[in-house]
C-alpha cells in the first residue's frame, strides 16, 4: 500500500568516471525520496545517468559523494560482502535484454533467483499471475519477446524483493507487448506492494508513475510526485 513511508532516500549522489581531461561527471549531486510502494519512473536522454543512478541503487557500483538508504539499510557504508546479501535480500532486477539462461526452462529460470530467497513468492501462483504457467515447460527461444520479459519480471519478483529496478524494460518490445509488460508491473506493484523504479526514455511511460524523475546531464531537473496516474492500459504514445 501506497504511503508516505520513505523508502529509497538518496542524498547528494556523485559519481563521475575517468580522470583529469578524461574526466566525466555523470552523476552531480542527485538528492530525491521514493516512498514505499511507489512506481517512480526516471527519464532522461542517452548519456544523462538514468543507467548509473541505477546501478549506484542497485549496489553495482560505488558512488563518489553521498549517501543512498533503502529502507533501513544504508547502502553507502556497506562492505561489499554485505552489498552482494542486500542485492539478494532487497532486489530484483529487469533489463532490456531480459538475460535469461537459454538452456534453462521458464520455470528453471526463475526458480535460479527463488533459490536466493528465503521468503520466495509461490513458484505456481506468480507462474499464473505472470501469464506464463502454459509456457513454463518451454525453453526462452520457444516463446516471445514479451513472454520473455514475463520471465525476466518473474525472475526479479520471486525473491519477494522490496524494490524492483528496471532499465529500460519495454526498450526491445513492440507496442502492444510494451504496454502488457507496463500492465504486468503495475498489477505487480499493486498485488505485491514493491517499489518500482523504471529508466526509461519514454516519457509517455511517465503518466502511470506515482513519482517522476527527470535527468539531464547528470542533474535533477525534475522530481514531481503524480497524484493522478493514467493505468498502463490507457497510455498511448
Amino acid at each position: 500500500m501506497k504511503g508516505n513511508s520513505p523508502y529509497l532516500v538518496v542524498n547528494g549522489l556523485k559519481k563521475h568516471y575517468g580522470n583529469d581531461e578524461a574526466r566525466i561527471q555523470v552523476l552531480d549531486g542527485i538528492t530525491t525520496t521514493v516512498n514505499k510502494g511507489e512506481i517512480c519512473v526516471m527519464l532522461g536522454p542517452s548519456g544523462s545517468g538514468k543507467s548509473t543512478f541505477l546501478n549506484l541503487i542497485g549496489g553495482l557500483e560505488g558512488a563518489d559523494g553521498g549517501t543512498i538508504r533503502v529502507g533501513n539499510c544504508e547502502l553507502t557504508a556497506l562492505s561489499a560482502k554485505d552489498l552482494g546479501e542486500y542485492r539478494r535480500r532487497e532486489l530484483g532486477f529487469v533489463f532490456q535484454f531480459y538475460n535469461l539462461v537459454p538452456d534453462l526452462t521458464i520455470r528453471e529460470n526463475i526458480e535460479v533467483t527463488a533459490h536466493l530467497s528465503k521468503n520466495p513468492l509461490p513458484m505456481n501462483e506468480l507462474l499464473h499471475s505472470l501469464g506464463l504457467w502454459e509456457h513454463r515447460n518451454k525453453f526462452p527461444r520457444q516463446v516471445s519477446g514479451g513472454q520473455q520479459q514475463r520471465c525476466a519480471i518473474g525472475r526479479a519478483l520471486v525473491k519477494n524483493p522490496g524494490l524492483i529496478l528496471c532499465d529500460e524494460p519495454t526498450g526491445a518490445l513492440d507496442y502492444k507487448t510494451s504496454k502488457e509488460v507496463l500492465e504486468l508491473m503495475e498489477s505487480v506493484n499493486r498485488t505485491y506492494g514493491c517499489t518500482i523504479v523504471i529508466v526509461t526514455h519514454n516519457a509517455a511511460i511517465a503518466q502511470m508513475a506515482n513519482r517522476v524523475l527527470r535527468l539531464r546531464d547528470g542533474r535533477l531537473v525534475e522530481d514531481e510526485e503524480n497524484e493522478a496516474p493514467v493505468p498502463a492500459s490507457e497510455l498511448d504514445w
